[in-house]
């Protein structure tokens, strides 16, 4: 491990948090500065700079048009999915935001008041998010597409006055109506929500009603003759956002998000970890209904007077494998951050890096991935073809931000294949057994991090502190559960080898899904894989992998050949003990839109039974595609 800037970053940020966050926040702009950095006299309920008060919009808008930067582009809009680009200035982003804001105020919303927004990848989504921060309303934002059910529970449980929506969402092949869902949602919902304001898109506008118990209307009647609102102060410790954990059953967990220490966590992040400074240009591909837009396509960036692209598209397919190339070189981005599927797509359609041609990326300085475990050998394509550090970095939903990464801005370290590097500072990792004790360097366990956890981590769940404490804080006293599994190396490195539900248990050893689509993943005509845990009557458990080869690759002629050689690679780098039989090609794997592979869906289904389908599925067809694959033959 490092003994320069980041062990010594690292070692204060654990022995004295409250000066290290106390200079970090510096970077902020308070109203009224914190009467405590950290305060620890209600465990495991920890708060940061209370006493404090802020304006989380103020510090990622108005302050740099005062500052200066108000012709400075704040966002870049690339649509390719409708043809369409846009740039917005500082100062034109404070316009809209304030706009909107005060039309949510004439619409009844008021500081602590929840406001779901249900919208697209557009640059209204991005203003509906700053307008509620403009005046201290709590935002909740649900992926558009989302199903009415899951939709449903989450109207239930944040109870907005406004939903904020779109006529319709854009996908490569299709237009997705969120009208109907929207409705369906609320009314199977109990609560009701004052008004649902429909931003219209020309490519299926929607028919308004207004027999409905709730006021329906047009994104351009909500701002006619509204009122632009000032950014109204709230405490540090109040909550700027609620956000669902997706794939929930019954009453989904929503993540708190407060004020003050999510604007000091991020603004940190951005310096440090991804070296992005003011002016810089940074893409993240990815949407605002997950955390990785929330924090890096929208606040991140803004609060620290970047410029951040918000992309409408896909890797591919809009309309092929150079369109993350495209953008990066049209607007110079310094930095980029995705999901390793997305990489993974990009190989499997252009595993030569053809489409690199053309497109000046001289300003691009590294690629961030994060969202699915990035294996070395999509780690080692993307380095190559690129020609810049490709960084893997490791977080949650619940963090906000990342938990372990590389940092560029502190001190670049050398990257290892596999790992996401080191814990971030603020961060007290540890690896534990059974037993909660820490286990030796290189040997796997439950990855937890010992409590306070840093400024911008959720302090809570909505509504539901007995909850918080029974899903991340009852296993290990003192800890957080972070629910994957992994090792330490002797330099300090962690290895995320996957979620706990996913270690195998073969006849008594316990094996991590991680290791084995590593050895499986290495094999020059795998695109990307998977490996799930099958219930076996002799061994308890035995591994089955399901691989998606590249497209130069003849199944029908080498299929057998293939198959053959990965069990044999599974049987030389993990060993014999994982007593991998079966490698299935498949035509694709089970994805969340966010790019997570749906392993549990698929143990489910070769098990026998019927699994539940998230509904933030991407592609369901896939599913009955793998059905003949997967489920037991009578």
């Amino acid at each position: 491990m490092s003994t320069g800037a980041y062990a010594a970053a690292f070692q204060r940020s654990l022995s004295d948090p409250e000066g290290f966050w106390g200079e970090a926040a510096r970077a902020v702009e308070w109203s009224t500065e914190p009467t405590s950095v950290l305060d620890d006299s209600n465990p495991p309920f920890y708060r940061w700079f209370r006493g404090g008060r802020l304006n989380t919009c103020f510090n990622a808008v108005d302050r740099h048009v005062r500052d200066g930067r108000g012709d400075q582009a704040a966002l870049h809009y690339d649509s390719p999915v409708t043809g369409t680009k846009a740039t917005v200035t500082y100062a034109e982003l404070q316009e809209r935001v304030a706009l909107v804001a005060g039309a949510l105020r004439r619409l009844g919303v008021a500081p602590g008041d929840r406001v779901i927004v249900y919208m697209p990848m557009v640059p209204e989504a991005v203003v509906a998010m700053l307008a509620c921060a403009r005046i201290g309303a709590v935002h909740s934002v649900v992926f558009g597409g989302f199903a009415p059910a899951e939709l449903a529970a989450r109207i239930d449980d944040a109870q907005p006055v406004v939903v904020l929506s779109a006529s319709c969402g854009i996908e490569p092949t299709r237009v997705v109506d969120y009208l109907p869902m929207l409705r369906g949602a609320l009314e199977r919902s109990s609560h009701v929500p004052d008004a649902l304001v429909v931003l219209q898109r020309e490519q299926s506008p929607a028919d308004l009603r207004d027999d409905t118990p709730w006021r329906e209307l047009t994104w351009d009647d909500a701002l006619e003759g509204a009122e632009p609102a000032d950014c109204v102060d709230v405490e540090a410790t109040d909550p700027l956002y609620v956000l669902y954990t997706s794939g929930t059953t019954g009453r989904p967990k929503g993540i708190v998000r407060d004020h003050g220490g999510h604007a000091v966590a991020l603004r940190w992040s951005m310096e440090n970890v991804f070296d992005i400074g003011p002016g810089d240009t940074f893409f993240t591909a990815s949407d605002v209904g997950w955390v990785v837009g929330h924090s890096y396509i929208v606040y991140a960036p803004l609060l620290t007077g970047a410029t951040t692209v918000l992309y409408e598209g896909k890797p591919v397919g809009t309309p092929d494998a150079s369109a993350f190339w495209r953008v990066c070189a049209e607007y110079g981005c310094k930095a980029m951050f995705t999901a390793p599927t997305a990489y993974r797509a990009i190989k499997r359609e252009d595993a030569a890096g053809a489409l690199l041609a053309g497109h000046d990326l001289s300003r691009l300085e590294t690629v961030f991935l994060a969202g699915e475990r990035l294996d070395p050998d999509t780690y080692e394509w993307a380095t190559t073809t690129l020609g810049v550090p490709v960084v893997d970095h490791w977080w949650q939903t619940e963090t906000g931000w990342p938990i372990a990464a590389n940092l560029r801005g502190l001190e670049p370290m050398p990257i290892k294949a596999g790992s996401p590097s080191v814990p971030v500072p603020g961060y007290d990792v540890r690896v534990l057994d059974e037993r909660g004790e820490p286990v030796p360097p290189g040997t796997e366990g439950a990855i937890a991090i010992r409590l306070p956890l840093p400024p911008g981590t959720l302090p809570t769940l909505w509504q539901d502190d007995e909850r918080y404490v029974a899903s991340y804080l009852s296993v290990y006293e003192g800890h957080y559960l972070t629910g994957d599994g992994g090792l330490v190396d002797e330099d300090g490195y962690l290895y995320v080898m996957g979620r706990t539900d996913d270690v195998l248990n073969v006849a008594g050893h316990r094996l991590s899904t991680g290791s084995i689509e590593a050895a499986l993943a290495g094999h020059p005509a795998v695109a990307e894989c998977a490996v799930i845990g099958v219930a076996d009557d002799f061994k308890g458990q035995v591994p089955r992998g399901l691989v998606v080869v590249k497209g130069s690759v003849d199944i029908e002629a080498d299929g057998d050949r293939i198959r053959s050689e990965l069990v044999q690679r599974v049987r030389d780098e993990v060993g014999a003990v994982a007593s991998l039989k079966q490698v299935d090609i498949v035509p694709a794997l089970p994805k969340t839109r966010s790019g997570k592979i749906l392993r549990k869906t698929m143990r489910e289904m070769a098990d026998g039974k019927t699994p539940a389908v998230p509904a933030t599925i991407e592609d369901p067809s896939v599913l009955d595609r793998l059905a003949p694959v997967l489920r037991p033959q009578a």
